[in-house]
């Protein structure tokens, strides 16, 4: 369906600041778990949150329209599709938290018409974003457990695709480097009963990882090794090393890789890959494109990129497979 059929359906999309921004905050502040409860009229949610019932009013409206809400004889509650899309999917706290990046990432497109032609020298959008956070994550436990969380329960699709497909034969020990929960380890040790895993992550999210195990009853397999991929160390001997997800691809780290394997060892990258500069996956389009207002000459890794630094590097690719929303897993030896 054609998307501007209309001036109308122009205006609309112009209003999506606003739509979004009442999405947001519905999500931040708990509402479909709210009203998931029974329903409540205007009155009722005002009080609930603590909201001027004047705005509240408004606010309710906005999500009706945009159909996160419904209205029932006894008041508002979760539509149909969001029942389905946001109770029956993740966490409230991991919904919580992905509404707050999009906020806190929105400073960054506020008078894009002026920024678009700046100089890559110029300033740099106003403090948010998800520029820096891994330093929110250094600083702040409760962000470092929340944001793990939040990974974990979104790639726990793709960790069980992985674990579907991925052959580990010979494989006993294997290094996860950047894994946070250890979801795609998780995944992967299930299937696997002779095989431990040590991932590596930040002090912090180690520790939430480490929760996550032991829920998992896979604590006695998994090692949480606090370190930084880019300028610490890595420990040696295992048969895998496995990166997901994660966007770190520099010779160095590379190279630290490469002397962590045994012989016969594997590296093998999951991410979602651009083809070319000019296509790109749509969930990388989103942060590519907010992240070039700061950066605009960040290239984009491309699957031929990505090849060409690993035979750099000294590994040779093996071989290369599709897995579900375009993330492509790439086996390489070195």
């Amino acid at each position: 369906m054609e998307r501007f059929a209309s001036p109308q359906d122009v205006l609309e999309w112009l209003q999506v600041y606003s739509a979004s921004a009442a999405l947001g905050a519905a999500l931040e502040l708990g509402l479909p778990w709210l009203l998931a409860a029974g329903p409540l009229d205007t009155t009722g949610v005002a009080r609930a949150l603590g909201i001027p019932i004047g705005r509240c009013r408004w606010w309710l409206q906005m999500l009706e329209h945009i159909g996160l809400l419904e209205r029932l004889p006894g008041g508002y509650a979760p539509s149909a599709g969001a029942r389905r899309a946001i109770l029956g999917s993740y966490s409230r706290e991991s919904w919580a938290l992905l509404a707050a990046e999009e906020r806190e990432r929105f400073p960054t497109v506020v008078d894009l018409a002026g920024r678009l032609a700046l100089p890559e020298s110029a300033p740099a959008p106003p403090p948010g974003g998800l520029e820096g956070y891994v330093q929110k994550m250094v600083e702040d436990p409760g962000r470092a457990r929340a944001f793990t969380r939040m990974l974990y329960e979104l790639h726990l699709p793709l960790a069980d695709a992985l674990a579907g497909v991925l052959d580990l034969t010979g494989v006993r020990r294997m290094l996860d480097l950047g894994g946070g929960s250890g979801v795609m380890s998780l995944a992967l040790l299930r299937r696997h009963p002779g095989l431990t895993s040590v991932v590596v992550d930040i002090d912090n999210v180690c520790a939430a990882g480490r929760q996550i195990a032991a829920e998992n009853q896979l604590a006695d397999r998994m090692t949480y090794l606090a370190a930084d991929l880019v300028d610490g160390d890595l420990p040696g001997e295992f048969d895998l090393a496995l990166e997901c997800d994660v966007g770190v691809y520099t010779e160095p780290l590379f190279t630290k890789v490469r002397g962590a394997l045994n012989q016969g060892g594997r590296f093998v990258i999951v991410d979602q890959l651009a083809e070319t500069e000019d296509q790109v996956p749509k969930r990388v389009l989103h942060w590519q494109f907010t992240a070039s207002i700061a950066r605009p000459c960040v290239a984009v890794m491309t699957v031929a990129r990505l090849k060409a630094l690993l035979t750099d590097c000294g590994f040779a690719v093996t071989s290369q497979a599709t897995l579900p929303e375009g993330f492509q897993l790439i086996d390489a030896r070195p």
